[in-house]
């Protein structure tokens, strides 16, 4: 059993879902957000309010820390001096304090979006160029990087989690890209239970059929997903019908993360379950 995990991001969807299962991994579980509290904590988790763009806030979460899964960010597009603060130096805040703080491993929430941009025919690996659809894709892009030089400069282990759909299957989009909530929890554990990982990538996405992208070189870490989405084929296409070839939402990765002006948000999107 691990001694201390700090999950960031705590009081979000994903974060929620993740608490049960960490606090089961490890002896402390800190949770921290910004928001002023969240509910049910287990035994051994306390909640920390604190803002990852405040490098003295994030350090004050790392004594001890073997741990740390990082999924605290604006999870929508918005223009860059927003997403700043929270998404491009919280990163380095939770790398550099959890670095000093003697951590072994961050367990790092990224994104398809990182990709976002690649054709969505093109069926892509781990080992995809950054091709960011967005200033938030671009905030995965330069997380990913920076785990990776902390990695070889500073031997700090990291897995990043490209994650395509946390959400309900609603449109035909998500049939390939759902990440079920079992298998979200799965995957986290896997990436923190794995014995050796260096710098790791992985894409977030369930045993679905139709599947855009490829985990075969990430399979050391030992996701095994069980979910698909296939189940909710015949009602989607019922509903939906025909897809549209000349919209680029449908032909690239990032869906409508590909199509919104840089800066501009996509949570009108995402919440019919495209992210």
């Amino acid at each position: 059993m691990l001694k201390k995990i700090v999950l960031t991001g705590a009081a979000g969807r994903c974060g929620s879902l993740l608490r049960p299962a960490l606090a089961a991994m490890c002896e402390v579980l800190v949770s921290s957000d910004i928001a002023e509290s969240v509910d049910d904590l287990a035994a051994n988790e306390t909640y920390v309010r604190a803002d990852l763009a405040d490098y003295d806030q994030v350090a004050a979460l790392m004594e001890g820390v073997e741990m740390i899964v990082h999924f605290g960010a604006i999870v929508d597009e918005g223009p860059f001096e927003m997403l700043l603060g929270p998404n491009f130096v919280g990163s380095y805040n939770i790398w550099e304090s959890g670095n000093k703080a003697g951590a072994r491993r961050i367990i790092y929430a990224s994104s398809i979006h990182a990709v976002g941009m690649h054709p969505r025919a093109s069926y892509i690996g781990i080992d995809a160029e950054h091709r960011p659809d967005t200033f938030y894709g671009l905030a995965k892009c330069f997380t990913e990087d920076l785990g990776r030089m902390y990695w070889e400069k500073r031997g700090l282990e990291s897995v990043h989690l490209r994650i395509l759909s946390c959400a309900p299957v609603k449109n035909a989009r998500a049939l390939g890209t759902w990440l079920s909530d079992g298998d979200l929890v799965h995957l986290v554990e896997r990436a923190i239970d794995t014995p050796t990982t260096g710098f790791a990538v992985i894409y977030g996405v369930s045993d679905n059929d139709r599947a855009p992208v490829d985990n075969s070189k990430a399979s050391f870490l030992g996701y095994r997903p069980k979910d698909n989405a296939e189940q909710f084929a015949e009602e989607i296409f019922a509903s939906e019908g025909a897809g549209d070839p000349t919209d680029l939402a449908q032909m690239v990765h990032g869906g409508p993360f590909g199509t919104v002006a840089l800066g501009k948000g996509g949570a009108a999107a995402a919440a019919k379950g495209d992210d």
